[in-house]
């Protein structure tokens, strides 16, 4: 438990520690985003603490207790809670090593739970509008540009602000559909590894952001990767993520990988953003603080830009396989010509349809047509956030400057891989061919290969190296070797 009595002092308030029980009294201060000078602003927000965080510590907080003047009225108000083990936070837990994930799960469960019974309403939902996402990015923006440069290093904070811009403009529809579905809520505000308690009995999850509640107002998956955020920054990735595919099961939410990374950058940057402040404050100590976080940022920005993934090649140098292991190990929609095709005909995918090069519903009409398709659903897909592969031989030069020109429409990264293999083992794999979707044989990969526009500019996979080889050369052309995470969906679970 500690030393029997001690002091904690923060900007606001002092909490005492007194055996088995903690005391906070806040202090009469206005800091501009908080002001408790009057005794009945400090009561109000005594009680408002209590009723908060008896949502996700019911048995912590105890009330409010009056401390009565002279004259027999109330001159102050403590708030009185249980006294928490401190060798139980989850972050001394994570710092000295020990497994955490059951303890995570039980967090996932009762953030989620406390989201579903959320209240929800106008103006909660307009917190999760894109317009109220941009004004918080470009206020945490403004307090960090008189120092960006000594504080973060050159350039930082400007590829920062580049790539939140570029992942808001074309993501209007995505924050539609998350308030549509009803996914913005009054949470917690301020989920941080140093207030959860991982008691026998279950997890307590404490101090709740009580003095304005706007910075409550949002959508669920921003309030639970505040936790995956501050997990990563102790050292944690690999529960980080846990933690949030827990948390997506949990609350039943299909958002996007992208809108995850976003949301974990969002709150790296506010803490570096802090730390940024306190450096201006005179504590030069926080400058590393402040470059990892925003490292961070710059992670999470990266690998959480909505990517159009062009993965080509003839028939036989294993484009499809590619393109599927890329598509499960990062959670992206996978699109196949070949499906599409056959979708557009009314053909099963799986019923053969072989017909003479340009000819059938390999006619050049019939490839127009597939094309657009494609690429009308991958811009449906694209607005939401969701990155996409499409899978297809990409051989006509005026096919890809349409993706081109979509990937530019939407605001999303373009990234070109060609699928390669040497001739003897691309004949090998097509005489091999039983069943599967595609129709092509070695005649039609000939006519292919002999017409194929040059595609100097894609990224070449030699697919006759081990399929893990293949995969991880892929992955490093979309996100770079220093992507965090490996994202994949989580598939929805009972309970």
């Amino acid at each position: 438990m500690g030393p029997w009595a001690q002091i904690k002092e923060t900007h606001s308030a002092v909490v005492i520690l007194l055996g088995d029980r903690a005391i906070k009294v806040r202090k009469p201060v206005d800091l501009g985003f908080l002001d408790f000078t009057t005794r009945e602003a400090r009561q109000a927000i005594s009680h408002e603490e209590v009723r908060l965080n008896r949502r996700l510590a019911p048995d912590v907080y105890e009330g409010v207790a009056d401390v009565l003047g002279p004259d027999g009225r109330p001159c102050e108000h403590l708030v009185v809670m249980r006294r928490m083990p401190d060798g139980r936070r989850l972050a001394t837990m994570i710092r000295a090593g020990e497994p955490v994930e059951a303890e995570l799960r039980q967090v996932a469960r009762m953030v989620a739970s406390l989201h579903g019974r959320s209240r929800r309403g106008p103006e909660i939902d307009r917190q999760g509008e894109a317009r109220a996402l941009r004004e918080r990015w470009t206020a945490s923006f403004a307090q960090v540009r008189e120092t960006s440069g000594a504080v973060f290093g050159p350039g930082v904070i400007e590829e920062i602000e580049r790539l939140v811009g570029r992942f808001l403009d074309g993501r209007e529809r995505l924050f539609a559909a998350r308030i549509a579905e009803g996914r913005i809520v009054d949470g917690h505000g301020d989920l941080l590894a140093d207030d959860i308690f991982c008691l026998d009995d279950g997890p307590r999850i404490m101090d709740c952001l009580e003095f304005d509640e706007r910075l409550r107002f949002v959508d669920g998956l921003d309030d639970a990767a505040f936790l995956a955020m501050d997990l990563e920054r102790l050292g944690a990735p690999r529960p980080a993520e846990l933690f949030l595919r827990w948390y997506t099961q949990f609350s039943g939410d299909p958002a996007p990988a992208s809108l995850w990374h976003h949301y974990v950058a969002y709150r790296a940057f506010v803490r570096a953003k802090v730390a940024g402040v306190r450096y201006r404050q005179g504590d030069l100590g926080t400058v590393r603080d402040a470059r990892e976080l925003a490292e961070l940022t710059l992670r999470h920005l990266r690998a959480g830009a909505v990517t159009l993934v062009l993965v080509g090649g003839t028939p036989g140098t294993g484009k499809t396989t590619v393109a599927a292991a890329v598509a499960d190990r990062l959670g992206y929609t996978l699109l196949s010509s070949d499906r599409v095709r056959k979708e557009l005909a009314g053909i099963g995918a799986e019923v053969p349809a072989p017909a003479p090069f340009g000819e059938g519903i390999y006619s050049r009409e019939w490839t127009e047509r597939t094309y657009r398709e494609l690429l009308s659903r991958a811009r449906s897909l694209l607005l939401r956030g969701e990155p996409v592969i499409l899978d297809a031989s990409w051989s006509d030069a005026g096919h890809r400057k349409a993706a081109e020109d979509l990937a530019e429409r939407t605001s999303s990264d373009l990234v070109a891989l060609r699928c390669t293999a040497l001739p003897q083992l691309v004949e090998e794999r097509l005489a091999g061919r039983r069943g599967g979707i595609s129709d092509a044989g070695p005649a039609v990969a000939a006519a292919l290969a002999a017409t194929a526009a040059p595609w100097p500019d894609a990224i070449e996979i030699d697919t006759g190296a081990s399929p893990a080889q293949s995969l991880e050369r892929a992955l490093r052309a979309i996100h770079g070797p220093e992507a965090p995470w490996r994202f994949q969906r989580p598939r929805l679970e009972p309970g």
